[in-house]
């Protein structure tokens, strides 16, 4: 039998967990796309100084467990003597600061991909009547390349986005006080594993198809002109 008083008296505390689960989303996401945005650029670059570097961060970065990344940075940069003894120790010292700095990370190497992926699909012939226009490449990027791109990334972004919410939960191995680091508190609290781990997969489960919820909004708005080419021989098929 479910112990709902154990849900209730526990329900404030997931919702603290929430918020912070919710803000460490919002801010590495918001973090990784700002910055994905010139590195894919470069990733597309003909000039190798451009775009291995950029190549070679995201191989590494994608190569790697998050968890793994999360751990170097808040328990390895620890024992460095040149950071403990830098300007810079009291941000690595922070949980809020170490997990904000993995969770971007890795979630720029990754849209930095999708962005690029999306920058190659472009077709020749927008760039080619861009450029008989006379655009200059700073003009064709903002006006033709990355509005294209990021229509055509939201799909696939929309998959960084919930598995990188599905990721915070490892955020608790920091000390920060997440929805899973609640789960586990509860648990420990009454032994009660259904109450605990069912709230969080509750809570979990609605975020997840609350984000694709959006996202599938974005992409009616932003790819309705693709719905309409697939709806066009359909239509005509039934004249």
């Amino acid at each position: 039998m479910i112990d709902w008083s154990v849900i209730a008296t526990s329900l404030p505390d997931f919702l603290a967990g929430l918020k912070v689960t919710l803000l460490l989303l919002v801010i590495s996401l918001s973090t990784g796309l700002l910055l994905s945005v010139p590195l894919a650029v470069a990733r597309v670059s003909s000039n190798p100084l451009l775009s291995k570097p950029v190549w070679l961060y995201t191989y590494v970065i994608r190569g790697t467990p998050l968890l793994v990344q999360l751990f170097i940075i808040y328990y390895g940069f620890a024992q460095i003597d040149l950071i403990r003894n830098s300007s810079a120790w009291p941000l690595f010292r922070e949980a809020w600061f170490c997990a904000w700095l993995a969770f971007s990370i890795n979630t720029t190497a990754y849209t930095t991909e999708i962005i690029a992926g999306a920058l190659r699909a472009t077709p020749a012939g927008e760039v080619e009547a861009a450029k008989s226009l006379g655009m200059t490449t700073f003009d064709l990027y903002r006006r033709i390349l990355l509005p294209g791109a990021f229509r055509r990334a939201l799909p696939q972004y929309s998959n960084e986005a919930v598995g990188m919410m599905h990721a915070t939960a490892i955020a608790s191995t920091v000390t920060l006080v997440d929805l899973t680091r609640v789960a586990r508190d509860v648990y420990a609290n009454h032994l009660a594993t259904v109450e605990a781990f069912g709230t969080v997969a509750v809570f979990y489960f609605v975020l997840t198809f609350s984000l694709i919820g959006l996202f599938r909004l974005a992409e009616r708005h932003w790819l309705k002109h693709l719905r309409a080419q697939v709806a066009a021989p359909s239509t005509l098929v039934a004249k």
